[in-house]
């Protein structure tokens, strides 16, 4: 991986924070350099960075992530009400 030097005069450390089913968590502002050149900066105090590339927006994390599970549908009693009826 290629190193990246750090923005001149910002020096303590950023924390980051590692969620096995989500998003990595930093401290920001940062700056994301894209495997193309790119750069994504952000001045928000804490960003989610997305490690699926699910994610619409990124390299921030839109909980795309996330699978949606299917609730079961409630029983509805008047249907099984008329099943009888001739």
């Amino acid at each position: 991986m290629p190193t990246v030097p750090e923005p001149a005069g910002d020096s303590r450390a950023r924390r980051v924070v590692i969620d096995p089913e989500g998003p990595v968590l930093v401290e920001g502002p940062v700056e994301v350099v894209l495997p193309d050149g790119r750069i994504a900066r952000s001045d928000r105090f804490t960003v989610a960075l997305c490690t699926c590339r699910r994610s619409h927006r990124y390299p921030w994390c839109d909980t795309s992530h996330r699978r949606r599970e299917r609730r079961p549908r409630p029983a509805n009693p008047d249907s099984e009400a008329g099943e009888g009826r001739g």
